[in-house]
């Protein structure tokens, strides 16, 4: 049976195809790829001489594309390893995520910043969540492999391995839609640096001075948590830091720490597990002020 395609869809699986990004049908308002799997091949057609995954089924075709979107309203996916690109993935935050989590785009901000660059003019997709994807042609000679939380929080990132969906898919939260169609630039040497660099050993610092006498379990809650703070590896710190911030804050609510002392230890425990002077100052702001404020009633004897 022959389906009347729809004309964005069709559209947009060519015009990926003219970009040469080789790309799949997804299930009809869905992010899932539309193939089969190894378990269920019927190894006959492509996979006659075995299965074959979805980026060696892939395809730039112009005419099998028009027959594979002629029998449903697929969604379109570009496999970006073999399209020669690495896509970066900023999420936004879940109903789950704690008040004053940072989102991907603020996270990857904070680390262009870190970095000393700006974030990086290229092709922009907006997702139906609020999202973005970021487009990078990948260096030759590079296989990047796909990644959760590696370079930083609510970032993600997609080679090999991976696919993202193409503008012009729907799914039932909205459209992707391109922001900045401009051309796809290469991955800046800076993030191919973040994305290849080994995890470096954190190292617990040395506190600073508290300015007054305070109370002995206070202040052991305090280096306990500044500790855990500082040994955290990267996709993991910022929420680290905010957690470590919201466990002590009650102290500073209570009296028995001074803010200043707080904010100044837990700078000193986020900068060591490398996170910037500027993260810091904002997340530890954000959580002490929240603690203070929700702070139960000390309870006494």
């Amino acid at each position: 049976m022959t389906y009347a395609p729809r004309p964005a869809l069709l559209r947009a699986a060519l015009d990926a195809a003219a970009r040469d990004w080789p790309v799949i049908p997804l299930r009809p308002r869905s992010k899932v790829p539309a193939l089969h799997g190894e378990r269920r091949c019927p190894h006959t057609g492509d996979c006659t001489g075995g299965h074959r995954t979805f980026e060696q089924r892939a395809t730039t075709d112009p005419a099998r594309i028009e027959r594979c979107w002629a029998s449903g309203p697929f969604n379109v996916g570009i496999a970006t390893g073999p399209a020669g690109l690495l896509v970066v993935d900023l999420d936004t935050l879940k109903p789950t995520d704690e008040e004053g989590t940072p989102d991907g785009a603020a996270n990857f901000q904070a680390l262009c910043e870190r970095a000393g660059q700006t974030v990086p003019a290229t092709r922009r997709i907006r997702t139906p969540s609020g999202g973005e994807h970021l487009y990078f042609t990948a260096p030759d000679g590079v296989r990047f492999t796909n990644t959760t939380g590696t370079l930083t929080p609510k970032v993600d990132t997609r080679a090999w391995g991976g696919q993202v969906v193409a503008p012009g898919s729907t799914t039932p939260q909205g459209p992707y839609t391109a922001l900045d169609d401009q051309p796809v630039a290469n991955l800046p040497e800076w993030l191919q640096k973040a994305l290849t660099a080994p995890q470096r050993p954190a190292t617990v610092p040395i506190l600073p001075t508290l300015t007054r006498d305070t109370d002995r379990y206070a202040t052991a809650v305090l280096r306990r948590e500044v500790a855990a703070v500082a040994t955290t590896s990267e996709g993991g710190r910022q929420a680290e830091l905010l957690r470590a911030v919201r466990a002590v804050g009650r102290f500073v609510a209570w009296g028995d720490l001074d803010r200043a002392d707080v904010e100044a230890a837990f700078t000193c425990g986020g900068e060591s597990a490398g996170l910037s002077p500027a993260e810091c100052r904002n997340t530890i702001r954000k959580a002490l002020d929240y603690s203070i404020r929700t702070a139960w009633p000390r309870r006494t004897a």
